[in-house]
């Protein structure tokens, strides 16, 4: 007989944050189950060979505007005030994304004050305009900077990242994408923004940190748990019946052993390399919107302040469709009405089962690091308040 009162399948923000509060606040014995070798999840940082730290799967920038998942974190682990900046190569220049009265003036020279008055007329400053209200717009002079948004920042980043043709890319997505009329260029406007001082791994080390846990890496949860949607003791752990609370973070089809077909995913393969200068390019991230396969190139130094090392890491960034194959990892969800009435089916197996499903994968949905520690919290409270 299992002697946990919570079993918790994942060691990213998702199942990490749910086990220390069920075992801080609600004095339970919780065992956190992870099918990789390591903790973090997504956010895993480590030291490469040449003593970098790197994000084995992408760069992971904190912001939020949710005091109270800020100052939860702050807990497990001090910040490096990082604020972040992007820019797109597009031809011989590299501008700032998303676009603002910066990349404005950069991009159309002499035009650019007469474009800045009239967008801030129009919308008021510091407002964010979508490019799809700027192509609807009767100003030709707006259609304008809306077009050129579109084919040089939007367009062909989004076939890369997505895999789709111009046709097939829904107009309500690039509606999303806006013109920013300030000339703040943080890709982020949140109050709160940096990294972990030490890395995302040593801040999972301190938040697991706590005795009613108990880590089980390199681990798949299906080795050890049984589930039976329905019955009356839907799960069993080692052969017998498990009457605790159970926790899903992972990928929620897989966990049924894909009955009713794989559930579609964008991976991404990761591509290192380590170049012997003090700096390969002017941020941290450089987008590659209209030429290359890849779509970003990232340097780890400008995220983690190790501008002390010798050398540079940098990474680039590949998508492709996920096949489920050895090595490849789920990463976005493709949202659609067929995608997601195939992820209800899996849902109501899981609700069947009495599991109680978070994360990018167990519910089929992209979130920030603040919002799946928001719902975390929020989650772990309505566990104990069962």
């Amino acid at each position: 007989m299992s002697n946990y009162d919570s079993i918790i399948v994942g060691a990213g923000f998702a199942g990490a944050v749910v086990a220390r509060e069920l075992a801080e606040h609600g004095g339970e014995q919780v065992l956190v189950l992870d099918s990789r070798d390591h903790i973090g999840g997504n956010c895993y940082d480590v030291a490469d060979e040449h003593g970098i730290l790197i994000h084995q799967y992408g760069p992971h920038i904190f912001h939020t505007n949710i005091e109270r998942v800020y100052t939860y974190l702050s807990r497990f682990t001090e910040w490096f005030d990082y604020q972040h900046e992007v820019v797109a190569r597009v031809g011989d220049k590299e501008i700032p994304v998303p676009f603002n009265l910066n990349t404005l003036e950069q991009v159309f020279g002499e035009e650019a004050p007469e474009l800045e008055k009239l967008l801030i007329d129009k919308f008021g400053e510091g407002a964010r305009v979508p490019i799809l209200t700027l192509r609807e717009a009767e100003d030709d002079r707006l259609k304008k900077i809306a077009d050129y948004v579109y084919e040089n920042i939007f367009l062909k980043y989004t076939m890369k990242q997505w895999g789709k043709t111009p046709e097939e890319i829904d107009p309500a997505v690039s509606g999303r994408v806006p013109v920013v009329l300030s000339r703040d260029n943080r890709y982020f406007g949140d109050t709160y923004q940096g990294m972990p001082k030490h890395g995302y791994t040593e801040l999972f080390e301190k938040l697991l940190d706590h005795p009613g846990i108990r880590l089980k890496l390199g681990t798949d949860a299906r080795d050890l748990l049984e589930f039976s949607p329905g019955s009356q003791t839907p799960v069993h752990w080692k052969g017998e019946a498990f009457t605790g609370k159970v926790v899903f973070t992972g990928a929620i089809d897989e966990l049924f052993e894909c009955r009713f077909g794989r559930l579609p995913y964008r991976s991404l393969r990761f591509d290192f390399e380590h170049v012997d200068e003090e700096m390969f390019q002017s941020h941290g991230v450089v987008n590659y919107t209209v030429s290359e396969d890849f779509t970003r190139i990232t340097e780890f130094k400008y995220l983690t302040d190790e501008w002390d090392k010798n050398g540079t890491t940098i990474v680039r960034e590949y998508p492709f469709a996920y096949s489920g194959a050895a090595g490849e990892i789920p990463y976005y969800a493709i949202n659609n009405p067929e995608n997601d009435a195939l992820y209800e089916k899996y849902r109501v197996l899981a609700e069947d089962c009495g599991l109680t499903l978070i994360g990018r994968l167990a519910e089929y949905k992209y979130y920030n690091i603040d919002a799946i520690v928001d719902r975390a919290l929020t989650v772990a409270e309505d566990l104990m308040d069962d």
